[in-house]
């Protein structure tokens, strides 16, 4: 009878999860980033970087006073990250780049041998393992010497960045299919400036946030537009930019339009540029800037205008929409006295003078400024399609982060599991073009001013081994199930031997 009965169950679960399964051409992924988890930080000919110097030159900032300077020793050990890919059945396994380990001097006068071969054998490595390789070409580390002569707040970045990229679409674009130009331009121009905590750690929150979103979305597009005028014939590939999107929920009726402003303010400024039909600056945005500035007795808006071809040439440049989600809040108009501090880090939006607070029934995560919303996703989603269009989205990083670094992690995999299940809402009830699901990340690695104190990995890695062995965490396991039955609806437990 016993066999009998398994059987049914085996046939009944089968149906169930049939009925949530994704699309036939959804692909499943996971992500990591060079100074994150390379290492070698100073080895060969390879550049500084602002992390780099940011890190050594003030130990305090980081939370456990750590380095990327071993990290995951990725540089070493990339076999090994292809072998946990492949143990996940991904798809594609996203990766950054570093500018600096490809470029030393960040100009490409010289190309490092040893850096280009690092990279080629990553990506022929996974390849030959079946997964495609997703290629960022800035993830936060500029090569100290660019950023001695004003990094991003410079104009010329944008040809520099060109430079870069040509170099790295000449050498890799026969193999990879898919670009990001940069990663997360509120974490590049907007994290740093308002606060002086990130790399480069200069603080300026009132011009060189702007100074740096201007000449960021002018280097994509630069980027873009080489890979479309010269690489897209032979290659055939898909190249676009990645945000970080929070999702604005008002407190209230009253705040609907200051929230509705705040997502523009927050998505709008990297996305509306691109992305809109009329180009160039939110208009609600660009006015607001406009009149704080002249209250605040500047001859001219802080925000830099476009001219009307750098309107034109940065419009359209995309081929998906990288979103990168996390979290959400709830937006109301701040009260009299109430001091905000500067966002993305802080409690509020200045410029707008809105405070962000968490929902009290949201969950909260080893993170202070992290509250588990996974309805957030579909919205933020919704959100795109309802003032971009119907464009593709690739969800390029979703995950949870928590201190315990234990393989028992229902947290992280309840967070997949219902962020997973947002997403196919997202495609079967409301009809959202979303093509890609990546989990970051895909093991424990440096994470930026927290150091090794939080894990968001997939993959648990000892730092304290100099041969940094990675071992497969239950979400892990659950996600490996995900992408083989193609369905978020799959078993939370495990056999002790499966992975």
């Amino acid at each position: 009878m016993e066999p009998l009965r398994t059987v049914v169950l085996c046939v009944l679960y089968a149906a169930w999860s049939s009925a949530t399964k994704f699309p036939p051409g959804f692909r499943f992924g996971a992500a990591s980033s060079a100074h994150q988890v390379e290492g070698a930080w100073n080895i060969s000919d390879k550049g500084e970087c602002i992390w780099d110097r940011h890190v050594h030159d003030n130990p305090g900032l980081i939370a456990d006073k750590s380095n990327g300077d071993v990290a995951c020793d990725s540089y070493h050990r990339w076999q090994e990250d292809i072998r946990i890919a492949a143990e996940l059945n991904l798809h594609y396994y996203r990766f950054s780049i570093s500018w600096s380990r490809l470029l030393p001097t960040g100009t490409p006068e010289k190309i490092s041998e040893d850096g280009k071969r690092y990279y080629n054998d990553l990506i022929n490595g996974l390849l030959e393992a079946g997964i495609q390789p997703m290629v960022t070409l800035y993830h936060f580390e500029l090569p100290q010497r660019l950023q001695d002569l004003g990094g991003w707040t410079n104009p010329l970045i944008a040809e520099w960045f060109e430079d870069y990229a040509r170099v790295v679409f000449s050498l890799y674009g026969d193999r990879v299919k898919i670009w990001v130009t940069v990663n997360e331009p509120l974490i590049i121009c907007d994290a740093p400036y308002n606060t002086g905590l990130f790399a480069p750690g200069v603080k300026d929150p009132e011009y060189a946030n702007y100074l740096c979103g201007k000449n960021l979305l002018l280097a994509h597009a630069r980027a873009w537009r080489l890979y479309d005028k010269e690489f897209r014939k032979k290659h055939h590939g898909k190249i676009g930019i990645v945000n970080h999107l929070i999702w604005f929920d008002s407190a209230s009726s009253e705040d609907e339009a200051l929230t509705e402003t705040a997502r523009q303010y927050m998505a709008g400024i990297y996305s509306h540029p691109i992305y809109s039909k009329e180009g160039g600056w939110p208009t609600q945005i660009e006015k607001i800037i406009a009149e704080n500035s002249r209250r605040q007795g500047y001859p001219r808006s802080r925000l830099p205008a476009f001219t009307k071809e750098e309107i034109e040439y940065i419009k359209g440049t995309y081929d998906f929409y990288g979103l990168n989600y996390y979290t959400s809040r709830v937006i109301r108009k701040a009260r009299k006295g109430e001091v905000l501090d500067a966002w993305p880090v802080g409690s509020g939006i200045v410029e707008l003078d809105a405070f962000m607070d968490i929902d009290p029934s949201w969950k909260k995560s080893d993170l202070v400024w992290f509250a588990i919303h996974p309805e957030g996703i579909r919205k933020v989603m919704n959100w795109i399609k309802k003032t971009y269009g119907d464009i593709e989205i690739i969800i390029t990083e979703n995950g949870l982060a928590r201190s315990n670094d234990g393989l028992d992690d229902i947290e992280r995999l309840s967070y997949h599991r219902d962020h997973l299940e947002q997403v196919w809402l997202a495609i079967n009830e409301d009809n959202v073009n979303v093509t890609g699901y990546t989990a970051w990340t895909m093991m424990d690695n440096f994470e930026w001013l927290y150091g090794y104190t939080i894990k968001f990995g997939l993959y648990k890695v000892d730092f304290d081994d100099p041969k940094r062995p990675r071992t497969a965490r239950d979400s892990a396991k659950y996600y490996s199930r995900v992408i083989k039955s193609h369905s978020y609806d799959v078993p939370y437990h495990y056999n002790k031997d499966e992975l």
